[in-house]
């Protein structure tokens, strides 16, 4: 049993898997603390606000809403919050919807986790998958994310990554094992703008990805997802590309040393 946990999301405070991710917690420390954006803030993956001020609501006891992005709250709960006792572990989630692939890239999710992680604590990064939007099946997170954090946790892993976590679209029974896989290529092919007009005449605009059937790789998060496995990818800030890397080497000289 851990002796404090600290929880953030990008759907915020009031999100289900937020709900959800709390009942989670209470079974695997004494002690949970609540720091999570006072809006949904998807899509603002590691991005800190350095031009604006951030306020701070208490929710109840060791539970607060903060005005910022989940990149916010990991700095407010580990900085200021709880400077003085710091927790063993940083969960962000449970996210309505997969983080998988390029997706991660722009998720606030991973985002949170991300800032912890650099922040000196460890961190997970959990995602429950859907099949309808009107219908997540939460009960497969909430019933399994226990066992998967504290097998996680006996096993252990490097400081200098988090693990992206996310749970099948399938009732409890059909899941299958925790899998071990890679960052995939993601289903993103691009970006859309839809251009609307408000009752003043004057246009607005949506973005929006475009996605398609990428071919993934043995390997990838999304083939072992497809597959209806818990799917379990180390992520790191380390975004070197060895093979452009090995190219360019070719052509430009290298630091020694």
């Amino acid at each position: 049993m851990l002796d404090r946990v600290m929880l953030t999301n990008d759907d915020g405070i009031d999100a289900p898997g937020l709900a959800v991710l709390e009942q989670i917690a209470a079974e695997i420390a004494r002690e949970v603390w609540v720091v999570a954006p006072e809006h949904d803030q998807s899509g603002q993956s590691h991005a800190i606000s350095l031009h604006h001020a951030l306020r701070i609501s208490r929710r109840g006891e060791r539970r607060f809403g903060v005005t910022g992005t989940p990149g916010d709250c990991a700095a407010i709960g580990l900085c200021h919050l709880m400077k003085d006792n710091l927790p063993d572990l940083v969960l962000s989630g449970v996210n309505r919807g997969l983080n998988l692939g390029m997706e991660t890239v722009f998720s606030g999710t991973v985002g949170g986790a991300m800032t912890a992680m650099m922040l000196g604590v460890p961190a997970l990064a959990l995602s429950q998958a859907f099949t309808r939007r009107d219908s997540v099946p939460w009960d497969t997170a909430r019933a399994l994310g226990v066992g998967t954090i504290r097998k996680l946790l006996a096993i252990g892993w490097g400081k200098r990554a988090i693990l992206n976590v996310n749970f099948p679209p399938l009732p409890v029974t059909e899941v299958g094992p925790m899998t071990l896989a890679r960052q995939g290529e993601g289903m993103l092919a691009g970006m859309m703008v839809e251009t609307r007009v408000d009752p003043r005449g004057m246009e607005y605009h949506w973005l929006n990805f475009r996605r398609g059937d990428i071919p993934q790789g043995p390997e990838s998060d999304y083939t072992a997802l497809r597959a209806g496995k818990i799917v379990v990818t180390p992520i790191r800030y380390d975004r070197t590309d060895n093979e452009a890397f090995r190219t360019l080497s070719e052509h430009l000289p290298r630091l020694d040393g």
